[in-house]
């Protein structure tokens, strides 16, 4: 049989996927700091604990240096966040951590809230404060509307409102 139908039972896999930043600045909510702090600490325990059972002779393998490169990375976010604690704002305008209610051009009206890079989750409605859709509402009030270039062309938002979480 050929080689290159056997499988390899082999610890390395290749090389550990390395995060990236994208180089903006690491903006970050209460709550995305605490979840920055939280992922370091899971993933320092998480090494510590594959470290622990490998023996001496072998070499390090993909699983260990995987958590090791993930940790350097969340670590590195920690180290640079940028707290930005607008909890009890009262400002008009859409600002760095608001939620803001957009109404689309069918009449949908959609919640977003602006976060940093770690804590965005579209599908949640959490938007990444350097993305086109935050990039287009920052700075606008409610009433205020705002061009976005779409597939398909660009169309128009209205903001309905912009509130701060109270705590």
């Amino acid at each position: 049989m050929s080689r290159a139908f056997v499988k390899e039972d082999s610890d390395d896999a290749g090389e550990p996927v390395k995060r990236q930043a994208s180089g903006r600045p690491n903006y970050v909510t209460p709550a995305g700091l605490d979840s920055l702090k939280a992922r370091a600490a899971e993933l320092g325990w998480k090494r510590a604990e594959l470290a622990s059972k490998q023996r001496v002779d072998e070499p390090r393998g993909i699983e260990l240096r995987q958590a090791e490169a993930d940790l350097a990375y969340y670590e590195e976010r920690v180290k640079n966040a940028i707290l930005v604690d607008n909890r009890g704002l009262a400002a008009p305008d859409v600002r760095f951590g608001a939620t803001v209610s957009v109404k689309e051009p069918d009449g949908a009206v959609k919640e977003y809230k602006i976060v940093g890079e770690d804590e965005a989750d579209p599908k949640a409605g959490k938007l990444n404060w350097g993305s086109p859709l935050a990039s287009a509402l920052l700075g606008a009030a409610a009433g205020a509307r705002v061009p976005l270039a779409r597939k398909g062309g660009a169309v128009e938002l209205e903001i309905v409102s912009v509130s701060y979480p109270k705590d």
